[in-house]
């Protein structure tokens, strides 16, 4: 949708973001009333490794229609980019495309190393964003890029880094039920370090 909008996709994506909205309710509170019933510890971690999961697709849908609405501010106010932004883009759109991939068959397949591939690769999108945002503001610097643009810009790799921050909070869950576990964020800090 960023290099060549169509109109038939955007419905679809907020179409698609509609119904997340729409199952992250209905089960978030299917998940919450089945949780007040005894259960197994095994049920009560599978419950709560689904309730913080469904709350990260959601998000990623979110952020998919926020990149949509930069697409049309892009194609809304004739904006042009710099060459150097587009390939950039290019680049950190690919390897979300790749995140979403890997958290896709890690939580389809239960695919630990499918999962384990994912944080590393957040953190190369980070480091992505990071440069990119730096040559971002060289470019506002040297008048090549417009303010509108640079606004534009942020905001897209904002929600894409957001994305990939999400899909690893998906595999994270993944690895910690696994382990029998649901600390996320020690988890993600075990990976790191390794």
């Amino acid at each position: 949708l960023l290099q060549n909008y169509d109109k038939e996709l955007a419905e679809e994506v907020r179409y698609l973001e509609n119904r997340s909205d729409h199952y992250e309710d209905i089960l978030s509170a299917y998940l919450v009333k089945l949780s007040r019933y005894q259960a197994s510890e095994h049920d009560s971690l599978e419950s709560t490794k689904l309730l913080k999961m469904i709350g990260d697709f959601e998000r990623i849908s979110d952020h998919s229609v926020n990149l949509l609405e930069s697409a049309e501010e892009i194609k809304g106010k004739a904006l042009e980019l710099t060459e150097d932004a587009k390939k950039e883009i290019n680049i950190l759109c690919n390897a979300v495309s790749e995140i979403l991939d890997l958290t896709y068959k890690a939580y389809i397949e239960n695919d630990l190393e499918a999962a384990y591939l994912v944080e590393p690769l957040e953190q190369v999108i980070d480091g992505l964003k990071e440069k990119m945002r730096t040559h971002h503001i060289l470019r506002l610097q040297h008048g090549e890029c417009s303010i509108v643009a640079g606004f534009v810009l942020s905001d897209l790799l904002n929600n894409l880094e957001r994305t990939s921050d999400h899909c690893s909070n998906i595999a994270g869950c993944l690895i910690e039920a696994a382990n029998n576990e649901m600390t996320v964020h020690e988890a993600l800090r075990d990976i790191r370090s390794d």
